[in-house]
């Protein structure tokens, strides 16, 4: 069997209100009701908003869309007026990323929660990339690695 995350739990101060405006950004069909959850499907898993009063530990998200995808979500941001930013630590405002060769960008959800959408993966675009993703610009040599390994 292939091991795959089938579900997580976000916690929300409101829970219908998150879910919704989730499925609402993303272009999903609408949220469902699972006992205390508000349920957004996402492929073959799932995040399970569940009502949470004390104070949130802000997550983040991401999701990797296609192009097109891309365009319409992002053009929902817009008309909702949100902020957003090319990066996580949300110095670039107004901005998106052009990692990997592909295109990135991060808003809040009502709780705080840090989505991000992205059209290629972390990494995807290697070190030729015209843009490589910041956190993967080097490679390892695994002769090198290995050699430091058996010295230290």
């Amino acid at each position: 069997m292939t091991i795959r995350l089938n579900h997580t739990i976000v916690s929300a101060h409101d829970k219908n209100a998150s879910a919704i405006f989730l499925t609402e950004i993303l272009g999903l069909p609408p949220p469902i009701i699972l006992g205390p959850f508000a349920v957004v499907r996402l492929g073959d898993t799932s995040l399970d908003y569940l009502e949470d009063h004390d104070d949130l530990t802000a997550q983040h998200y991401a999701f990797l869309v296609s192009e097109i995808e891309f365009d319409h979500i992002f053009e929902r941001i817009l008309e909702r007026n949100l902020p957003y930013w090319a990066d996580p630590y949300r110095r670039e405002p107004r901005q998106i990323n052009t990692w990997d060769d592909g295109r990135g960008v991060y808003f809040e959800d009502p709780s705080g929660h840090l989505l991000e959408i992205i059209t290629r993966p972390y990494g995807s675009g290697g070190t030729s990339a015209s843009r490589p993703h910041p956190l993967v610009a080097s490679t390892l040599d695994p002769v090198n690695e290995e050699r430091r390994a058996s010295e230290s």
